[in-house]
């Protein structure tokens, strides 16, 4: 029976299911998303939001520690210098699980895990550049594409030329 037990063993060994773990957890590290099956995420959730968490505290031993379960100096590194300084004032909930559907060979559920903090569509900072772009159509015709010729004769005080549309674009 399994009662009181909490982890899932996702079907492997020990040694396999900690090495998966933190091949994944310096993945996620590194790249801030992956594209796994909602078990393996569910379970990296569990392993890398602890780590994360012992990130904050810039000491030799927390390195230490962290460098225990990832086994990868570069993911140390960009965990202590970069992600700690993003997650501060975060109390947890490090990691975001998007459902992306089934898997087409086994059917297996399948979605995306991220940091929260390095979503671009989420932060204020890229939606504010979104809103001052604006977007630029073509016209449909008509009496618009009179009135512009005219407005843009007047303001060059040439009086019988007429622009085009892409000498516009050029000037």
């Amino acid at each position: 029976m399994r009662h009181r037990k909490s982890f899932n063993h996702l079907s492997r060994t020990s040694s396999h299911r900690k090495a998966m773990l933190s091949n994944m957890a310096t993945s996620l590290i590194l790249h801030k998303r992956l594209n796994t099956t909602l078990a393996k995420a569910k379970a990296l959730r569990s392993y890398v939001e602890p780590l994360i968490t012992k990130s904050k505290d810039d000491s030799t031993h927390s390195r230490r520690v962290v460098f225990s379960y990832l086994q990868s100096k570069e993911a140390v590194t960009e965990l202590f210098r970069d992600i700690s300084q993003k997650v501060a004032n975060r109390p947890g909930g490090y990691t975001r699980i998007f459902k992306t559907g089934m898997r087409l060979g086994d059917n297996a559920e399948m979605c995306l895990i991220e940091l929260v903090d390095y979503n671009e569509t989420y932060t204020s900072e890229v939606r504010d550049t979104k809103s001052k772009t604006t977007k630029r159509r073509r016209g449909t015709g008509g009496k618009k594409k009179a009135d512009d010729t005219k407005v843009s004769n007047a303001t060059t005080n040439v009086p019988n030329q007429t622009v085009t549309p892409e000498e516009e674009v050029q000037a």
